[in-house]
């Protein structure tokens, strides 16, 4: 009696000892996969259940073959374990990887929400500016107290056209939002791209006494809507122009790297903090007081439009400070040849 006692607290123990170790090893496990562990609980609770038949079979007066027995009955429930296992991890696993989605885009709509809402109060703050000049010079003009009604006409015009540019400018990035921007794909030389785009913003670089110089090397040609591209580089160099001081030079640029085209435009707007670069293509970031100077800033749709433009077209946007300015780049697929 004394010896079948000490054989089953012998057996206690070595299944005592065997539990513990792989609940420590099930804690590990757990800590840095919560499938991985799942999958080891049923493994665990077999090998441990067949340890202490082991341990207990001589006070139990197990034969050898009713002990073989056991084990094999014991390894079918090993198999059979190990296939829940699998089936409770790859649950498990499904489960989390649900989870992590919703959540991802739970944030990603808390996100799109927040920069509505910042968009929203931006732009009604940026349309009462021109709306209220407006309404200003036409009851001046009404009242017959201007000296000189040409200067009011032009500066109301301006004014419309300033309007009339954000609404475009609103409308554009609800189609890019809502993924409604139609392209009409076609092989665009980049050539024209950039003499084209040079033609039209040099106008608006002399009168801000702005120096505006750029190369058309040939480099090949894009694959892209003509006019959507033209709108992105035409932002691009009118965001440099707007952040470029007095008699400062803007410079826009291409080379091509491998199938892909860079169109660089840079200017030297003194820099933006390392902090800020992240957000300088989102909805409505306008940075520091030091880059947004004078009233001729919008409601900071620019960039965001040219990031819509890029990734609409497979390509990317990216800025970077370089001596005494930044450097943007349009980075999109080249033409097969």
């Amino acid at each position: 009696m004394n010896a079948s006692l000490h054989v089953i607290l012998l057996a206690l123990l070595s299944s005592g000892i065997f539990c513990a170790l792989a609940l420590l090893a099930f804690w590990q496990v757990a800590r840095r996969s919560v499938s991985a562990a799942a999958l080891m609980v049923p493994v665990v609770a077999v090998t441990t259940f067949a340890v202490g038949l082991v341990a207990t079979s001589r006070a139990m007066f197990l034969s050898s073959h009713d002990l073989g027995v056991a084990l094999l009955v014991c390894a079918a429930a090993g198999v059979l374990s190990l296939i829940i296992g699998i089936a409770l991890s790859r649950k498990l696993r499904q489960l989390q990887l649900e989870t992590a989605e919703a959540a991802a885009a739970h944030e990603a709509e808390r996100r799109i929400e927040a920069n509505r809402r910042d968009l929203v109060a931006m732009v009604s703050h940026d349309l009462r500016t021109p709306l209220a000049g407006l309404r200003a010079m036409a009851e001046a003009l009404e009242d017959g107290v201007v000296e000189e009604p040409v200067r009011y006409h032009r500066a109301m015009r301006l004014a419309v056209e300033r309007l009339s540019g954000m609404v475009d400018d609103l409308f554009d990035l609800a189609r890019i939002q809502a993924g409604a921007l139609q392209l009409h794909l076609s092989e665009v030389s980049t050539a024209d791209l950039i003499s084209d785009a040079l033609a039209a913003a040099d106008p608006v670089a002399k009168a801000n006494g702005i120096e505006l110089r750029g190369t058309a090397p040939a480099v090949g040609s894009v694959y892209g809507d003509e006019g959507e591209l033209h709108r992105a580089l035409a932002n691009l160099i009118r965001n440099a122009i707007r952040h470029t001081p007095l008699d400062g030079v803007v410079v826009l640029s291409a080379e091509q790297l491998n199938d892909r085209v860079i169109f660089a435009v840079t200017d030297q707007c003194g820099g933006i903090p390392d902090a800020d670069l992240p957000h300088v293509f989102d909805v409505a970031w306008r940075g520091s007081n030091a880059r947004t100077p004078g009233d001729e800033v919008g409601a900071g749709l620019g960039l965001a439009i040219v990031r819509g433009i890029a990734e609409a077209h497979g390509g990317s946007v990216r800025v970077d400070n370089v001596a005494n300015g930044c450097r943007f780049e349009l980075v999109l697929n080249q033409a097969a040849a």
